[in-house]
């Protein structure tokens, strides 16, 4: 009786561990594959730090999808996209958005590198029998497949990127929109504007890659341009860009050197002039009488000292015979300064542009980046920012393939991982009001008034009025070798600030090209429309608490012999 139990019992054992093992294979396969179909929306920026990040992040580790940086990762959104519906009890309130739970956003970041990681390594799209073809429906006309390295554009006034919506169309308008002729899209999700076609035409089968919002139409390959004429496009007067007047100059001593080119006509208008220009991709128009000039920003003519406009309102005969002119902004865009890319060698100097959130650390991106010539990376991954051309955005943070890397880190060990670093500071009002939005509204709109009314906003300014401080302090005891910057500094003098930053990081840049970024100073980033909030949403508690923090950061910055903070920073 004891062998036959024996054997029933050793049976029962297997098949116990055999069915444990099918359960623990059906739930890796589901799970693979919720993760690898998982609509996943991109994270949008940091979040202060708070007792919330003590929560255990076990099963985030376990996966080995996930390295240190995400356990201090403060950009997780918790508005991610799952795929998959979330159900909450009516009952429950619903904290504010800069609140949730912290194990939760880790698992969510889990799910976006995994769905990241999938899709890259699917790669491009082969040529079949329904292989990608110039779109049907555009507006504009296919021209060609064009062979585009990327070191010298031929399409380089107007970039910009979409890793899911690109189309033909999308494209084509915002180009046409800045008075370009053609538009090139490559890689199936960036866009490129020009006056002047490729030099190397290739066969159209070289151009493979579909675009990522409009399945069945080509858009370009890697380094292959689909390339469309738009100039014929009627887009309504709104939206078409115009010359915007820059004000009355003194005209520079050798006309001929100062401005490439001209036209000298009966009866010029700002608009003639303006397309003669756009045309040929000057990014300015200046008017003389009946005479139109072409130009660039120079060291001889650089736009910094306007005379009053009344000199310039004569009659044009009267006009051509002084010395003044006036100066319109063309629609297209400078391209002296548009070219960049990786470095071609590992950075053997890992530097941080570090500064709070709200700070300006994107606008200064773009101003570093149009200067150097070269990607900045970081610390996160904004894909919002990668579609507005920060490239290096998708690299990794420690690739050491960019100049310097953005980051809203403080504490000693994130501080300690860099040789150096560009430390930029601006007031905390501007910079709590300028978070807000962002996280209210997205990187350029503004928070509803309902947000400012609540209880979030109240409890936004204490837990982050604190870290605008701890922030400074950290970066000050920690930070190897530092450039302290304000951005109310960078904004009042743009291009003596700039080449400190750009000499900093160890890059000669001509005198021309930072010309050319304080005409694209601007770039994608100033928020747009009608503010809906108060423009002095502070109480006199918040502003107490806000001072105390000023004038301790202030006495830091002197200990540590940097000047202090600039005297709008002064507590009201």
């Amino acid at each position: 009786m004891a062998k036959p139990f024996f054997r029933l019992q050793k049976f029962l054992r297997r098949t116990q561990f055999l069915l444990f093992f099918l359960t623990a294979a059906y739930l890796m396969t589901g799970s693979l594959l919720l993760l690898q179909r998982a609509r996943v929306a991109l994270p949008q920026g940091p979040r202060a730090p708070g007792p919330l990040q003590t929560l255990p992040v076990a099963v985030a580790l376990g996966v080995g999808l996930l390295d240190s940086r995400a356990l201090h990762d403060p950009r997780v959104s918790p508005e991610l996209l799952l795929g998959v519906d979330m159900l909450q009890s009516p009952l429950t309130r619903r904290p504010p958005r800069w609140l949730r739970s912290r194990n939760s956003e880790l698992r969510q970041l889990r799910r976006r590198w995994f769905h990241h990681f999938m899709s890259d390594s699917q790669g491009p799209p082969a040529l079949g029998p329904e292989a990608p073809r110039p779109a049907i429906h555009s507006r504009g006309t296919y021209v060609g497949c064009f062979s585009d390295d990327g070191h010298e554009r031929t399409l380089k006034g107007a970039v910009f990127y979409d890793l899911r919506k690109m189309t033909v169309s999308h494209c084509q308008d915002a180009c046409a929109e800045r008075s370009y002729v053609y538009a090139g899209l490559e890689a199936g999700a960036e866009c490129y504007c020009g006056n002047r076609l490729p030099a190397t035409s290739v066969g159209l089968e070289e151009c493979s890659h579909e675009c990522k919002g409009e399945k069945g139409s080509v858009c370009g390959a890697v380094d292959r341009l689909s390339v469309y004429r738009v100039d014929e496009l009627q887009l309504g007067s709104r939206k078409r860009r115009t010359a915007t007047y820059r004000g009355c100059f003194r005209l520079p001593e050798n006309i001929t050197h100062a401005f490439p080119s001209s036209l000298i006509q009966a009866n010029v208008t700002v608009e003639t002039c303006s397309g003669f220009c756009s045309q040929k991709e000057f990014p300015l128009a200046i008017l003389r009488g009946w005479e139109c000039y072409c130009a660039y920003p120079t060291p001889q003519f650089n736009l910094r000292d306007a005379m009053d406009s009344s000199l310039c309102g004569q009659d044009p005969e009267a006009q051509r015979l002084a010395e003044y002119c006036e100066v319109y902004q063309t629609p297209v865009q400078d391209t002296r300064c548009t070219d960049r890319r990786f470095l071609p060698n590992k950075s053997k100097v890992f530097v941080a542009l570090s500064s709070f959130p709200g700070a300006g650390n994107t606008w200064a991106r773009h101003l570093i980046e149009h200067a150097t010539g070269f990607y900045t990376g970081s610390y996160y991954f904004d894909g919002t920012l990668y579609n507005k051309g920060f490239k290096g955005e998708k690299d990794h943070w420690r690739s050491r393939r960019t100049i310097c890397v953005k980051t809203h880190e403080s504490g000693r060990r994130e501080i300690e991982m860099f040789d150096s670093a560009i430390l930029l500071i601006r007031n905390p009002y501007r910079s709590l009001v300028a978070e807000f939005n962002r996280k209210c509204a997205g990187h350029l709109g503004y928070a509803a008034d309902r947000n400012w009314k609540s209880k979030e906003w109240p409890d936004f300014v204490n837990s982050y009025a604190s870290w605008w401080s701890s922030h400074v302090l950290d970066w000050l005891k920690y930070g190897k070798r530092l450039l302290v910057v304000h951005y109310e500094e960078l904004r009042r003098s743009l291009v003596p600030t700039l080449r400190e930053m750009v000499a900093f990081l160890n890059v000669s840049v001509s005198e021309e090209r930072l010309l050319c970024v304080e005409n694209n100073k601007e770039g994608s980033f100033r928020r747009r429309g009608r503010r809906s909030h108060d423009p002095e949403p502070f109480t006199p508690e918040m502003k107490d608490l806000i001072n105390g923090y000023i004038r301790t950061v202030d006495k830091a910055l002197r200990d540590h012999n940097w000047t202090g903070l600039p005297r709008e920073y002064v507590p009201r």
